[in-house]
């Protein structure tokens, strides 16, 4: 700690003494010596309101009336160099854990970097990924309050034009009981890729590598030995202080085809299995995704353009510069998306020990849709890292200008030997997810815009959200929003959901009608009602079994730079995603207000 203090203090020095050079080399006209000053600030403050008949009564509510969350991020670039400085306040905040709430301020994240030639030198904070993610990320999604921040040192070095080489060596940043420390655990990496080929026909392969290495500190090594020493004798293995990690990916591109691949690889080590016991295994993921899209397709007959009126109020044949902007918006595309992916017992943490969200180092995300609405995106498919098989593919066709018809399927499933058998005995994989969506949307000549379409899920709530008491969800959910624009800039949306299951919490329907009042004022007012209610015995002491409301009015602002938002709601306990990355959350009631600034 006294050494990151000391590091902080000397960045903020060098900081403070660039900005004074700056100066005085600008009173001396050198135009060389310009720096950039640029930053944001994004605040969230809420009230609560205690609300029993939704559950909107945990601890947080209890014990606190209000939390505030706060991140100022200040960047100045001068001469090649780069000094980044995050200020981070959570007062009595629910965001690291909602059950719970965290007090803590200081210096979230800290960078100093410079280019030199072809090498490129970080030291403090930092965020990366290699390939895709999967093997390493590290990164923020404050909705969900976590932050994979690295603390280190990292180095990128440009070999010729095409390929990159970078390494680093640290620690991750803390979780929800240290957001301003760091894991004790030191974490290493490698990586390099870049273009390996180019057709004359315009086609390219690019590919790439990456090794991660994670050592445990001895404290948490004995605690892990203590703990698997209470096993049986048959259940007993020699944990390693070091697990080694590999991937090789490739992305191959040609004209309006694209595939990607990728494969990755842990060494032995312990993790916690669905026994609730450590195993010794080593992990595997394979992931990959084709896509082809195809515009200008012309499939209405030439001899079948109408004619159009003249100025005696008769009609003639087009002209050459009509016909070819009416054939134009005839014109169709097509276009399609396929990822599939394959996880096999690939828990990689900055410790063993480590559970939810906390120490994560590989990024498994929902391979299904990312969907807005407030009733389609209620159940959502975390990514299993003890194994799952999944796959989604969408099509998209839009027929002509001003029709487009999209269609969506995922589905997931547990790996066969997860212990479940089936009638005769054998080992048999699980459905966990599965989701059909359906959706027109439509532009009108007036520039309205009309969106319609249907969503069917199954989701396995009892696997996803560790409640065994839990039944398979199945829902069918039709959705409609009508965007009306004017001239003047005042226009109105309206969007509704009904959404049909008679588990979980049961059926909601939802309604909400947004005006802009001006191009930088807009207000929204809504409800979403637990229309046919459905209750679980161990839901029945923190939901009412009545019929609910949940509502919502929103006001924004917009000032140059500044959106200013001050909403009430009530929102129902469930699965909160962002990112891809999902979690369990309590309900909540009360006022929020948020302040997002760029300067």
């Amino acid at each position: 700690m006294k050494f990151a203090s000391f590091s902080i203090w000397v960045l903020l020095l060098s900081i403070t003494s660039a900005l004074s050079a700056q100066s005085a080399l600008n009173s001396l006209g050198d135009p060389k010596a310009k720096g950039q000053f640029s930053g944001n600030l994004l605040l969230n403050y809420q009230k609560y309101i205690r609300d029993d008949s939704i559950g909107a009564n945990t601890k947080v509510y209890k014990e606190n009336r209000a939390s505030a969350d706060a991140w100022l991020f200040m960047q100045y670039r001068i001469q090649g160099y780069s000094f980044i400085v995050r200020y981070d306040a959570f007062n009595n905040s629910p965001l690291l854990d909602p059950q719970d709430a965290y007090t803590d301020h200081g210096i979230g994240f800290w960078q100093a970097q410079k280019q030199i030639d072809k090498l490129d030198i970080t030291v403090g904070s930092f965020y990366d990924q290699f390939g895709s993610g999967i093997l390493f990320r590290s990164y923020e999604q404050r909705m969900i309050g976590i932050d994979y921040a690295m603390q280190g040192i990292r180095l990128k070095y440009q070999l010729g034009d095409n390929w990159t080489l970078k390494g680093f060596a640290g620690n991750q940043k803390g979780n929800i009981r240290n957001r301003f420390g760091s894991s004790k655990q030191v974490m290493s990496g490698l990586n390099l890729d870049g273009l390996l080929y180019t057709g004359k026909k315009g086609s390219t392969l690019s590919v790439g590598a990456s090794a991660v290495n994670r050592t445990l500190d001895r404290e948490t090594m004995d605690a892990l030995v203590a703990n698997i020493n209470g096993y049986e004798l048959s259940s007993r293995f020699y944990p390693k202080y070091n697990v080694y990690g590999f991937n090789g990916y490739f992305a191959y591109n040609k004209g309006n085809f694209a595939w990607a691949g990728e494969a990755n690889f842990k060494s032995p080590e312990a993790i916690l299995g669905y026994t609730g016991k450590y195993e010794n295994k080593s992990g595997k993921v394979y992931y990959t995704s084709l896509s082809w899209g195809k515009g200008g397709i012309n499939w209405i007959n030439s001899s079948k353009a109408p004619q159009v009126k003249d100025s005696t109020g008769g009609s003639r044949p087009m002209t050459a510069k009509e016909f070819k902007a009416w054939q134009k918006s005839k014109q169709a595309s097509i276009g399609f998306n396929i990822q599939a992916r394959h996880v096999e017992q690939f828990a990689f943490r900055t410790t063993p020990t480590e559970t939810l969200l906390n120490g994560l180092i590989s990024y498994l995300p929902s391979l299904t849709r990312q969907n807005t609405y407030r009733l389609l995106a209620r159940y959502n498919a975390p990514g299993q890292e003890l194994g799952e098989d999944g796959i989604q593919g969408e099509l998209e066709i839009k027929p002509f200008k001003g029709l487009q018809i999209t269609l969506n399927g995922s589905y997931v499933q547990s790996l066969a030997y997860n212990g479940k058998r089936n009638s005769v005995g054998d080992m048999e994989a699980e459905k966990l997810y599965h989701e059909g969506y359906f959706e027109v949307l439509h532009t009108t000549a007036g520039h309205d815009k009309i969106k319609w379409g249907l969503q069917q899920v199954f989701y396995n709530q009892a696997r996803y959200e560790q409640e065994p008491e839990y039944e398979i969800v199945k829902t069918v959910t039709p959705f409609f929003e009508w965007l009306h624009r004017t001239k003047g800039g005042r226009n109105v949306r309206i969007e509704a959901q009904y959404l049909h299951t008679d588990k979980d919490q049961g059926s909601f329907a939802n309604l909400m009608v947004e005006y802009y009042i001006k191009k930088n004022l807009s207000v929204a007012v809504g409800d979403m009602v637990n229309v046919d209610p459905h209750r679980y015995p161990l839901m029945r002491g923190n939901i009412a079994d009545r019929v609910l409301h949940y509502p919502t009015f929103f006001i924004g602002y917009i000032e140059k730079n500044t959106v200013f938002t001050l909403s009430y709601l009530k929102q129902q306990q469930g699965v909160n995603c962002s990112g891809g990355i999902c979690r369990v959350e309590p309900a909540f009631s009360g006022i929020r207000f948020t302040v997002s600034s760029n300067f």
